[in-house]
């Protein structure tokens, strides 16, 4: 006998339309990385050849350390600052982009840390704006586990759903297992954006669009992540059930 757990179809409207949206929103985040990508030349592999065989050693360490020091820091500054809105946020990652494209591949790698920290920032607001308490150490982790989508330079087919939505122990352990099992996704993606900000000639330029569609994909994703939690919780569902029918329709649209 089968553990598996069938559902029956949905048939609410409202629930359909909405699911719709989500995968519509999720469509259209890798939009401007793509963008970006062919403007800069090549494809996401050919940039991370790009790198420095030294800096992609340290990539993923670099990586990790960056997503725990964002963690607290986040955290930290929600005491001391408002959320804000996506285009500040944006306006803010853009211009932090052409400051470290202008530095070439040292000042990248010096202003990635602090591009994380804002991006989770960010992540941590929209998940306050779907009616989820960021100081909670759930919520915490569910903010983390946004940076395991594709990243804005990749086509997301909506596999990832599953693992961003993982559960795990809310201990600190887990809070190191989660970071540990993200790090190296997102280091691929941060790789990207270190050797498209340290391509010859774009410098400050290049650097500002990267971090645009950074984040405008990160803030956009958040925003799938969360509404399909608010969801699940406002029609009653289970988010299990819905996380597969929203990766059916995004399967659907590409």
């Amino acid at each position: 006998m089968s553990d598996q757990v069938i559902f029956p179809p949905l048939h609410d409207p409202a629930v359909l339309t909405e699911l719709g949206s989500l995968a519509a929103r999720h469509k259209a985040a890798s939009g401007l990385g793509m963008q970006v990508l062919g403007w800069v030349g090549g494809n996401a592999e050919t940039l991370l050849e790009r790198l420095p065989a030294p800096v992609k050693d340290r990539l993923e360490a670099v990586t990790r350390t960056a997503l725990e020091n964002a963690f607290s820091a986040a955290a930290r500054s929600r005491g001391v600052v408002s959320d804000r809105p996506d285009w500040l946020n944006t306006a803010l990652t853009t211009a932090m982009g052409a400051a470290g494209g202008l530095g070439g591949l040292p000042g990248a790698m010096a202003e990635l840390p602090v591009t994380v920290t804002v991006l989770l920032r960010a992540i941590q607001g929209i998940a306050a704006e779907h009616g989820f308490d960021p100081a909670e150490e759930e919520i915490r982790l569910e903010c983390i586990r946004v940076f395991a989508s594709a990243g804005p330079m990749a086509a997301d087919d909506g596999t990832d759903l599953a693992f961003v939505s993982a559960r795990m122990t809310l201990t600190g352990q887990s809070v190191q297992g989660l970071i540990a099992k993200v790090a190296p996704r997102l280091a691929g993606v941060l790789g990207q954006k270190l050797a498209a900000q340290a391509a010859p000639v774009l410098g400050a330029v290049a650097g500002a669009a990267i971090n645009y569609s950074f984040t405008s994909y990160y803030q956009e994703i958040a925003r799938v992540h969360f509404g399909l939690k608010r969801l699940a919780q406002t029609a009653q569902l289970d988010e299990g059930f819905l996380r597969e029918e929203l990766r059916a329709r995004i399967a659907r649209k590409k």
